[in-house]
């Protein structure tokens, strides 16, 4: 993929920084080009976005100009974008439906504040429970979802769509092998633009898709009655938002953080988020989360690496929509669309579905990696995408550990017989579900042993197990000696004992 992107060649501390780029004009030029081509391709994605909604365009352009800006000084991961999205404009669209757009403006502050209080009580920390094989499965579901919608612009359109998009294809995959000192997606806009527009030809373009502002956003404050009902009305699609929300930028910062070899810091960025919320919806307008198509092509198409190229892809959207609304509407659909289709491809990660890594991968890891795929190209919606990988993950992992406790019977051949267990592993729910079964109450004699100095006992379930095996030995009159058990397990197994039953 290193041909994707100019990337500058210093250390990841460099690479953040803000003040070191300002100074490097080779750096600032891909910073302010990147910003650029975001812009650009932020104009039809977000009226989009407006119609899923069913608001007006100005909606979700503003939107994704005040989103981007924001994000850029109170988000946690540098170069990543921020604006209206899909799966935020499905959550919202009922509520526009039912209760009109100054609900939906509450909703979206209302969002914020919980995005900010999920925040403060450190919710980022979810991202280390999704494995890796749920990544990839978000990565490649991305690059599907992005693909698909493409296909729209290439359907039932005028013969002259073709030629357009097949030149644009050549130029953004062809170019960044022979130079990167200009984005290709920049000069796809640039070039074909003008080609159109000249020759009069008669394709769909950006000013298709609605009609875009002439005045700048306004602080306003929703027209909606300030009462208990009012919160119950919208509490239940902002908690939505707030959290489909997080998920998609946590998921999309961890993205970056690979592709940049740079941490970036989800607990900031969570309630950044929040933040970027709240000054979108007093602007009246419907908010949003982290894009992983501008943030692709920000970071990977134009090598973009600090937080100037977002706060500019946000400035430039606002400027051109509101002062070169004419010129911008103007851009062919089908260049864009072929940027977007590049970027599908440079998101794919095509190395996972290689017959070779399938052939070492386990199968529980394919799975899950499916799973993650299948769900979310099915609703649309990245957060249930990554809820249900984990939950095959868990499943999987339950199912692998319970099968790694064993236990061992030995018993002295003398008069004074005693039988001895010994139990290795690690204990609970999952693991521990089939202890009872694992010894020969009928057959041992007077006393026995339970040695559990190779395990650990982590739950109520296992505490339980363990007495339905002493329970059931008392009932044959055997003596039952518990010995092994580390400081921890003993507290918990003397908190609990039969208090279960």
């Amino acid at each position: 993929m290193s041909s994707f992107a100019h990337v500058h060649h210093v250390t990841p501390l460099q690479r953040q920084s803000v003040a070191r780029t300002l100074r490097t004009p080779s750096w600032l030029k891909t910073e302010v080009l990147g910003a650029l081509v975001v812009g650009l391709a932020l104009i039809p994605e977000a009226i989009a976005f407006s119609v899923i909604a069913g608001v007006d365009p100005q909606v979700g352009l503003f939107a994704a100009a005040l989103m981007a800006m924001t994000l850029a000084f109170v988000g946690g991961r540098p170069a990543m974008i921020s604006a209206a999205t899909g799966a935020t404009a499905l959550v919202m669209a009922p509520l526009v439906a039912s209760h009109g757009v100054n609900y939906l403006i509450a909703a979206v502050i209302l969002a914020g504040v919980f995005q900010i209080g999920l925040g403060a009580v450190g919710f980022a920390r979810i991202m280390r429970f999704v494995p890796r094989s749920v990544m990839v499965g978000f990565v490649n579901a991305l690059g599907i979802l992005l693909f698909i919608p493409q296909l729209e612009e290439l359907i039932d359109v005028p013969w002259a769509v073709y030629p357009i998009a097949a030149v644009a294809l050549l130029i953004v995959f062809g170019l960044p092998r022979i130079t990167t000192a200009v984005p290709a997606p920049l000069v796809v806009i640039l070039l074909l633009t003008p080609v159109v527009v000249l020759l009069g030809l008669n394709v769909p373009t950006v000013g298709d898709k609605g009609k875009l502002p002439d005045s700048w956003p306004q602080l306003i404050v929703p027209d909606v009655p300030y009462t208990l009902d009012t919160l119950q009305i919208i509490a239940p699609f902002a908690l939505t938002m707030a959290v489909v929300g997080i998920m998609e930028s946590l998921m999309t910062a961890k993205l970056v953080d690979d592709i940049t070899d740079t941490p970036s810091n989800k607990t900031r960025e969570t309630w950044g988020q929040g933040v970027g919320n709240v000054v979108s919806g007093m602007f009246g307008t419907m908010g949003g989360c982290a894009m992983i198509g501008q943030t692709m092509i920000n970071v990977r198409a134009s090598g973009a690496r600090t937080r100037i190229s977002t706060f500019l892809s946000g400035l430039f959207l606002l400027l051109l929509v509101v002062l070169l609304g004419e010129i911008v509407g103007m851009i062919p659909m089908a260049a864009l669309a072929a940027v977007m289709i590049f970027v599908a491809w440079a998101t794919f990660d095509w190395h996972s579905i290689r017959p070779s890594t399938l052939r070492r991968m386990p199968l529980s890891e394919t799975v899950v990696m499916l799973v993650t795929v299948a769900v979310t190209v099915a609703t649309h919606n990245l957060a249930l995408g990554v809820a249900a990988g984990v939950l095959a993950a868990m499943i999987g992992f339950a199912r692998r550990v319970a099968h790694v406790v064993t236990v061992d019977r030995t018993v002295t051949p003398d008069d004074a017989a005693v039988a001895t267990y010994r139990v290795r592993g690690e204990l609970f729910f999952a693991s521990s579900n089939d202890l009872y079964t694992q010894f020969h109450y009928a057959e041992d004699p007077a006393t026995v042993v339970i040695d559990f100095s190779e395990s650990h006992i982590w739950d109520a379930s296992t505490v339980a197990a363990v007495d339905a095996v002493t329970d059931k030995y008392r009932s044959h009159g055997t003596t039952v000696k518990i010995q092994g058990l580390n400081l921890p397990s003993r507290r918990m197994r003397a908190r609990l004992s039969g208090t279960l039953s």
